[in-house]
Formats: structure tokens, C-alpha cells, sequence
């Protein structure tokens, strides 16, 4: 009986042991571009009928995410809004923990950061269009162990997720 405890358990213990290695000692870029070559790469728009500069607040306030994004719970960035200060915020039922690589008012928004398995580039651009609508642009692109074991599940739930926060976002503004 011993024997089949010890059969079984091994792999076990060695495939935990793999994850663990490779969660703490893969290195991701942080430049802020999406990576082109990702096994997931998402990229939606919306047309928001409301100021820029009242689109550039709500998104600049993470701390308010969860207020109007049904995805996200307990968002907190503890200084300015600022390339190169992180936030913490849990979506999908993962902890993340992001930093902003852009953040250029009324121009683009960028984060990046790990969750397990995974790491994502987020990026985001308002572009003013004649008529005095902003045209939003979101892309994300993500890689990583566990990314790439389930990339399927993965780009679903992006691109669901990108789906959401994109009509979260005109709902609000739009108010």
C-alpha cells in the first residue's frame, strides 16, 4: 500500500515542484508592448459619447474600478496614477498585482503584471474623432505556463472580459 501512495504522490510532488520553479523564476518583459506572438491576443473598441477628459478620470480612479466593473473586486493604488506605480485588484477570482507602464493623460493607459501561470501586457488609447465622440481602444496580450497549456479558455474569457469593461466604461461615462 505504501508503494502505490509512493507512485502516485511522485508525480505529483514533481509537477508541483516544476510549477512552483517556473512561477518564481520566469522573467516576462516589462515594456508595455503587447506581444504580437502571445498565445492569447485580444483586441476590441467602443465608441463612448462623453468628454475625454471625463473617460481619462474614471479610468484613471482605480480605487473606484469595482463601483462600476462587475468584474473587479478590492482595486487599490496607493499613489498617484502614475508609469511606474502598481495597484492591486482581484478579477476572475486571481490577485493581481499590476504597474502601469503608461500614463499619458488624455492619450493611453498601460499595466502589466503576473497572476499565476500568466502574465499580461494592458493597454488601452482615447482617440477624439470629428464628430466629438472618443473612439477606446483596449488590446492585451498574454503568455505564460499556464496561458499557454489552455489558450482557448483563456482568449474566451479576454475577450469576454474586454467585452465587459469596455460596456462597463460607455455605461458610466455616458451618464
Amino acid at each position: 500500500m505504501k508503494r502505490i501512495i509512493y507512485f502516485i504522490s511522485l508525480p505529483v510532488v514533481c509537477i508541483a515542484a516544476v510549477i512552483i520553479i517556473m512561477e518564481y523564476t520566469i522573467e516576462y518583459p516589462t515594456s508595455g508592448i503587447i506581444n504580437k506572438d502571445a498565445p492569447v491576443l485580444t483586441r476590441k473598441s467602443i465608441i463612448i459619447n462623453a468628454d475625454l477628459e471625463k473617460i481619462w478620470t474614471i479610468m484613471a480612479n482605480v480605487n473606484h474600478w469595482d463601483t462600476w466593473q462587475s468584474e473587479i473586486e478590492n482595486p487599490n493604488l496607493t499613489g498617484r496614477f502614475i508609469a511606474g506605480n502598481s495597484f492591486t485588484w482581484k478579477t476572475g477570482g486571481l490577485n493581481i498585482r499590476s504597474t502601469l507602464h503608461t500614463a499619458k493623460p488624455f492619450d493611453m493607459i498601460g499595466w502589466s503584471g503576473p497572476a499565476f501561470g500568466s502574465f499580461a501586457v494592458h493597454n488601452w488609447t482615447f482617440i477624439r474623432l470629428p464628430n466629438g465622440s472618443i473612439e477606446v481602444k483596449v488590446e492585451e496580450s498574454m503568455e505564460g505556463w499556464l496561458v499557454s497549456l489552455l489558450p482557448g479558455k483563456f482568449q474566451k474569457g479576454l475577450e469576454s472580459s474586454l467585452e465587459i469593461w469596455l460596456k462597463a466604461l460607455k455605461v458610466v461615462a455616458e451618464k
